[in-house]
């Protein structure tokens, strides 16, 4: 290989020949925030999908340190190492993230989660949102979104997938009073890399929410990852927003407002809602979820102050 080639790779933090699916969207979202911290961070990950393809023996694909533990204790081993730099004098020098799923955020590591908000550690955790544990053969999570077909909540004559709605997070992190919160999509990845910078800054504890398409899970051509995250922010069931101490939530506008039918029937999680009688007034449901993040968080409203790239 050339050699100009090999230094290339070299300088990356996270460098090609990991082992994701085609198309996928958790990936993406690495290269984006590491591009945000630079060399100068220790990345923490719970069990899931990233530290499944990038974890293969004798390879890595990571250009930092990174730790892979527990499903449920990311954030208490991210408290750890935060608190050792501390000792150490370097707490200034060197960042601290977690790049963990849903999975292992929603559900399994948020006691461990909310204990590091409440304490107050210097810690960046960033959840890459699959919308369900797809390292494990596509079980939903609390973050799975209500009508998706899943492994644990198949749709059939009985049933119409999942029942509850998607658990938000990111408003349970804004009750722990942190400095910090924000969504984001791998179909902006600017914005993904600004708001990571934009948490890095800031002393304390930060949580971002990364939605992140799974081809595999979701059901859809690898090419579409990104036509089917943006999708997902058109129609307002995935509002992208920010809140920090110093100013008031910020959120990325909607001038134009795509119906969640477009979004939903790209993926075979959702095609039985297409595909049976009588499925229109659980459509209904769920574009009423869109509709109300409209009003909740302002979308419709033109002028926004968050950079649209």
């Amino acid at each position: 290989m050339d050699e100009s080639i090999i230094s290339k790779y070299d300088e990356m933090l996270f460098t090609p020949g990991h082992r994701a699916c085609p198309g996928c969207g958790a990936s993406i979202a690495v290269r984006a925030i590491l591009e945000a911290t630079g060399p100068d961070v220790i990345v923490v990950s719970p069990t899931g999908c990233v530290e499944t393809f990038t974890a293969q023996y004798p390879y890595s694909p990571w250009g930092v340190p990174w730790l892979h533990v527990l499903f449920e204790n990311a954030a208490a081993v991210a408290s750890g190492v935060e608190a050792a730099l501390k000792k150490r004098g370097l707490a200034d020098k060197v960042k601290v993230i977690v790049i963990g799923g849903d999975g292992g955020t929603h559900d399994i590591g948020l006691g461990a989660l909310s204990g590091m908000m409440e304490r107050g550690h210097n810690v960046t955790y960033i959840c890459y949102d699959n919308e369900a544990y797809m390292n494990t053969g596509v079980q939903r999570s609390s973050a799975t979104p209500m009508g998706a077909s899943t492994m644990t909540s198949p749709a059939g004559t009985l049933a119409w997938g999942k029942e509850q709605p998607k658990k938000n997070l990111p408003a349970i992190a804004l009750a722990h009073g942190i400095p910090y919160v924000a969504t984001a999509s791998i179909a902006f990845p600017k914005d993904l890399t600004r708001k990571v910078k934009q948490a890095l800054a800031i002393k304390g504890p930060k949580y971002i929410e990364v939605h992140s398409p799974c081809p595999i899970g979701w059901g859809f051509d690898a090419a579409q990852t990104i036509e089917i995250a943006r999708l997902a922010v058109q129609t307002g069931l995935v509002p992208l927003y920010e809140v920090s101490e110093d100013q008031p939530l910020q959120v990325r506008k909607l001038p134009k407002r795509v119906p969640v039918v477009e979004y939903l029937r790209l993926q075979r999680r959702f095609r039985h809602l297409f595909e049976a009688e009588g499925r229109q007034a659980y459509l209904n449901l769920i574009q009423a979820i869109a509709d109300e993040n409209v009003i909740r968080y302002k979308l419709g409203e033109q002028n926004s102050e968050i950079d649209q790239n």
